[in-house]
């Protein structure tokens, strides 16, 4: 499988080299050359496989032999070493919780995806040390920092903005030290995803290391999010029609369950919920698309002001502005009705969104009211609620059971740097 840039100023690469350069020369994100159909055979026998069986099949054709079977095999079976339970709340609605990971997050299974492939291209080309440049509006970072801790000739440096991301989300990118290094930015997600994009063009620091990114811009960290969508209709099991929403930020996430679908998999539509930052529902309900400044809000992970892989969602519908807007749907939402949300669907029944999971709920409700089919509704929970203390109701944080692993977090000392421009990054990559 090669892949392409979606600037298509670039030349095609194998897997191994979109993984390794991250982002395009010519600044596109990669995206592969042709999209492979689930077999026949494997759709006819879903509901009898493993999620580690789903998985293994899935992407395998993205990578070909550039990783021998056996080894992609032990990638996948570490990568989906935790569970995806989907939980009926309503009737037609469901929850899909992607919290049971080691950092509470969904973001673990990209990140540990795609450290473990980086760590076997590492073994076998015996390339000089690579550094892992991402930018995080909360759960990335720690789940990079998590996935890549220890990984044998790999460095990291995270870039995250200062003040704008929970503490819990803080200690998880801060406290590792070894090969993981934390930068406190002076600014908003979208300064920090801005330098990071700029640090991969600048040829001075090209020259002396090589770089990738662990964003959902690294087809390696976009691609394996498509496993958690397979291991969900393998559980739903039923005849309906199945409709997702996901709560947006970056646009990875619902893009991979619509690369899942492209290659058969059985979804009906998508909706994509998100907060103050809503130019994706603004574009699908009839405008154009206007990248913005991000917007503080309490969902912070989505404080997203211009999506990096929504170019790939527009790739995947053909650039066809009517076909794609007949597969997504979108909704925004403030922090107040996020609040609300949390608090009624626990008075109901007993469960506990945090913030971003109330506003993928309160996207599916918008969406399926008035609706005259019959569908199965699923929303994504796509962190731990422990990890929004800060935000979360007063009444509802003793309800919040503190895992093992959290409580010790807290104690751990943090290390970070702070920095206020593109230059004080330049000086710390070159140094």
């Amino acid at each position: 499988m090669n892949y392409i840039s979606l600037n298509k100023k670039a030349g095609a690469v194998s897997f191994r080299e979109a993984v390794v350069r991250g982002l395009a020369p010519d600044k596109g994100l990669y995206y592969p050359e042709n999209i492979p159909m689930l077999s026949e055979e494997l759709l006819s026998n879903f509901n009898n496989l493993s999620d580690q069986e789903l998985a293994l099949n899935a992407i395998r054709p993205f990578i070909g032999d550039e990783i021998p079977a056996t080894r992609l095999s032990t990638i996948v079976n570490e990568t989906l070493s935790f569970p995806f339970p989907v939980k009926q709340v309503e009737e037609a609605i469901s929850v899909l919780e992607l919290y049971h990971g080691p950092t509470l997050a969904f973001k673990d299974v990209g990140a540990r995806f795609m450290a473990r492939c980086l760590g076997f291209f590492n073994e076998t080309s015996g390339d000089e040390k690579i550094t892992v440049l991402v930018a995080t509006s909360g759960d990335t970072g720690g789940a990079v920092a998590d996935g890549f801790f220890g990984v044998e000739g790999v460095e990291v440096v995270i870039l995250y903005p200062k003040g704008k991301v929970s503490e819990i989300q803080e200690k998880q990118l801060t406290t590792h030290g070894g090969n993981i290094r934390a930068l406190e930015v002076d600014g908003t997600f979208d300064d920090c995803q801005a330098m990071v994009k700029q640090a991969f063009l600048d040829a001075e620091i090209l020259e002396k290391r090589p770089m990738t990114s662990a964003n959902s811009i690294n087809v390696a960290r976009w691609m394996p999010q498509m496993f958690y969508y397979l291991s969900a209709v393998r559980q739903m099991g039923s005849s309906d029609k199945i409709v997702f929403s996901v709560p947006s930020g970056n646009y990875g996430n619902i893009c991979a369950g619509m690369l899942a679908t492209k290659m058969g998999l059985p979804i009906h539509h998508f909706i994509t919920g998100t907060n103050a930052n809503k130019v994706v529902p603004d574009y699908l309900s009839g405008g154009i698309y206007y990248p913005k400044p991000s917007v503080a809000t309490i969902s912070n992970a989505m404080d997203v002001g211009d999506p990096s892989n929504f170019i790939r969602i527009r790739a995947l519908y053909d650039f066809d502005e009517d076909l794609l807007k007949s597969w997504m749907s979108g909704y925004s939402f403030n922090d107040e009705q996020t609040l609300q949300a949390i608090r009624k669907l626990y008075e109901a029944e007993e469960y506990l969104m945090e913030p971003h999971g109330a506003i993928g709920y309160l996207a599916l409700k918008s969406f399926l009211n008035g609706l005259k089919e019959t569908v199965q509704g699923v929303f994504l929970e796509t962190a731990h609620p422990v990890k929004f203390l800060d935000v979360m109701p007063k009444e509802l944080v003793e309800k919040i059971e503190i895992p093992a692993p959290i409580k010790q977090l807290i104690q751990k000392p943090a290390h970070k740097t702070g920095i206020s421009s593109y230059a004080d990054l330049k000086s710390i990559l070159l140094d």
